[in-house]
């Protein structure tokens, strides 16, 4: 608290403002979200020139508020989505137009329907496709080639390491998450490619669902799924029901022998 309200009566001093930025904002301890929370809940009482922006995964606002009962006043919560067609192709066109490559129509539509608009894969495909792609302009030919060499490395880097992140109990929690709903796979439903106009988030699967699918009591896997929220593995999309924070995973977890 300290350290941000110093910062931020010196950058009053000098007529500037901060703007401090976190990442992974569920990554951090408890103790560190207590201290943000009140450092910020200070300086707006203060009406310093210091902005704190905050990312993460969806259940981001829920730890904020085991941390402080407030922080719900404190911040703005904004939620960014998949990207939609429009932005998915820019992010591969604007660095391939410099370099005076260009791509078929048909690749896009190829690597949109691979990544599902979710940034990172957007990235990750892109990556392989422009490593395969032996001319311009880039082929949906050479879109089916990158795309399994695509997947095998977000198998094993991507979701591989999540995967390994969960027990064994949380283990069979995720994979009855995947059978319960093979069609919710990720934060928007996992429903596959879509226009600008169905840019919604997915509601995931009942927990309901889940513990009939392990023929269990809905309570008595309340660990197991709150350990996973905790993880970042999965977030409560609306009460009574679940969902993976990352697309696919759910496509990967039925992979799984």
């Amino acid at each position: 608290v300290e350290l941000l309200t110093d910062a931020a009566e010196l950058a009053s001093d000098v007529g500037s403002g901060i703007a401090l930025f976190v990442d992974e904002v569920h990554d951090l301890g408890p103790d560190d979200v207590s201290a943000l929370c009140a450092a910020c809940h200070e300086l707006a009482q203060l009406g310093a020139p210091l902005i704190v922006v905050g990312a993460g995964l969806p259940h981001v606002p829920a730890v904020l508020s085991a941390a402080k009962s407030y922080s719900e006043r404190l911040f703005c919560f904004s939620r960014i989505d998949r990207l939609d067609r429009g932005a998915a192709d820019l992010a591969l066109r604007a660095p391939a137009d410099r370099e005076g490559v260009d791509f078929e129509s048909a690749a896009l539509d190829a690597l949109y329907a691979a990544a599902d608009g979710y940034p990172y894969f957007v990235q990750a495909y892109g990556k392989v496709t422009w490593d395969v792609a032996g001319a311009s302009p880039i082929t949906a030919a050479d879109v089916a080639v990158a795309r399994p060499i695509a997947e095998a490395e977000l198998a094993v880097g991507f979701f591989g390491s999540r995967y390994e992140r969960a027990t064994p109990a949380e283990r069979e929690y995720l994979r009855a998450m995947a059978d319960a709903d093979p069609d919710s796979d990720g934060p928007r439903g996992g429903r596959g490619p879509v226009n600008d106009a169905d840019h919604a988030t997915g509601t995931g699967v009942s927990t309901a669902q889940v513990a009939k699918s392990l023929s269990r009591k809905p309570a008595s896997l309340s660990p197991a799924r709150d350990a996973l929220i905790k993880k970042g593995l999965i977030y409560s999309a609306q009460r009574g029901q679940i969902a993976f924070t990352v697309p696919h995973f759910g496509r990967y977890l039925r992979l799984q022998t």
